[in-house]
């Protein structure tokens, strides 16, 4: 009983810190492909946004947390996944859909720190699959692509496939 009064408080407080006004969801617009509203179905529910997790693509919750909470959850929690986005978007206005580096079958915890996939000068954006494909596009004598981590933290549970 005392271990389930421990772990209480504590999911309390990892919700409590996740800030609604921070949701945030992929458009087509090539110069800011991200919204900071919390974005509404007509029965009222949050939306998801997609992802990819090996080519396979999933819908995702997206919920950022308050920099405090992201704060400390980068200083305490070492098993932050990553979640690879490019607000700069593809050619022709299309949006470049995230892609995370684990499900629940792959070392899954719902909290995601976002790297920044920046296209490096004579490279066409491109949208990329997998964890392991960005982080192909990343190395080597004349990458593709520049990681950029970024102190932004959300909370993103898988909620199936899209």
């Amino acid at each position: 009983m005392k271990k389930v009064m421990t772990i209480v408080p504590a999911v309390v407080l990892l919700f409590a810190s996740c800030s609604k006004t921070g949701m945030v969801t992929q458009t087509g617009s090539k110069t800011n492909s991200t919204r900071t509203a919390v974005q509404r179905d007509s029965m009222g529910a949050e939306s998801a946004i997609p992802a990819y997790y090996d080519s396979m693509l999933l819908k995702i919750h997206f919920v950022e947390f308050s920099s405090t909470g992201e704060a400390s959850l980068i200083a305490h929690n070492k098993s932050i996944n990553h979640i690879y986005r490019s607000d700069n978007g593809l050619p022709n206005n299309q949006p470049f859909i995230s892609v995370i580096d684990a499900i629940q079958t792959d070392h899954f915890n719902p909290l995601w720190r976002e790297v920044q996939v920046v296209f490096n000068p004579g490279f066409t954006p491109r949208q990329l699959f997998s964890d392991n494909e960005v982080l192909a596009a990343a190395s080597g004598v004349n990458p593709e692509i520049m990681l950029d981590t970024t102190n932004e933290v959300y909370w993103c549970p898988i909620v199936g496939a899209k």
